[in-house]
């Protein structure tokens, strides 16, 4: 099922695994207006907190009132929150003021957790005249094989379990979920096709996979339905970073 709603530069969203505030900050702003935005997590977050955050995402405006300056770069903030309900909750009022377009959560802390995160969402968003962020879950690391599904205790195909988290996370009135991209044709048929998917693992042709073990090309990705691609080493570790987004995007395109 192709997926050609949007330009397909928007569609890619770059991992920027660093600590390092201004690598990272200087590999938002090449990239600004070439994606769709870049993705921060923990590496970066724990090592630079929320002014670091501002630092990349804001640039000049940093130092704008919380929660009243537009980010110069769209974020995926991915912090993958997963604890008792009140506690997640909390944590989601705490980075809703950064203005992310995307947090996540995983689907194994359970329904509550996952309602009371999305109520945090739009709760801390309302007071600052912002947009909620879109709230999404995480169903199974991309980085787990079968064997790790089942070292931890989840018996049956991952896939059987990505569908079934996929499915508590709808109900749970979230928008979308994390998913390898050699799932989104089950996952479409639980959940229909306005669920959003966002999809790791993206790997082009010929590059190496590293930790990745359930991957995808950009174009065999989004040929099966995917709404945004998460790729981070392909473009941040290319001599030429702009130029590798156009390529994926030439493929996309193709």
């Amino acid at each position: 099922m192709q997926n050609k709603a949007k330009p397909s530069k928007d569609r890619i969203l770059v991992a920027v695994d660093t600590p390092d505030v201004a690598h990272a900050q200087k590999l938002s702003r090449q990239l600004q207006g070439h994606v769709g935005g870049i993705k921060l997590g923990l590496e970066f977050f724990n090592a630079n907190g929320h002014a670091g955050v501002r630092d990349v995402i804001h640039g000049d405006d940093a130092t704008t009132p919380r929660g009243q300056a537009t980010p110069n770069q769209p974020l995926f903030l991915d912090l993958k929150f997963h604890d008792i309900p009140n506690t997640v909750a909390g944590a989601v009022r705490s980075v809703v003021p950064l203005n992310p377009k995307i947090i996540n959560v995983h689907a194994s802390g359970g329904p509550e957790m996952m309602r009371q995160a999305m109520a945090a969402a739009k709760f801390a968003a309302e007071p600052l005249g912002i947009m909620p962020p879109m709230l999404i879950a995480v169903t199974i690391l991309t980085s787990m094989g079968e064997e790790d599904v089942d070292a931890v205790g989840m018996k049956g195909p991952a896939l059987d379990q990505v569908v079934r988290l996929a499915a508590l996370t709808q109900k749970c009135g979230l928008d979308g979920v994390v998913c390898s991209a050699r799932e989104i044709e089950a996952i479409r048929k639980e959940c229909g096709p306005d669920f959003k998917l966002i999809v790791p693992g993206i790997r082009p042709a010929g590059s190496d996979k590293g930790d990745q073990k359930r991957t995808m090309t950009p174009r065999e990705a989004v040929d099966a339905g995917a709404d945004y691609l998460v790729i981070g080493r392909p473009i941040t570790q290319a001599s030429d970073p702009i130029a590798a987004v156009k390529a994926i995007v030439d493929e996309l395109d193709a």
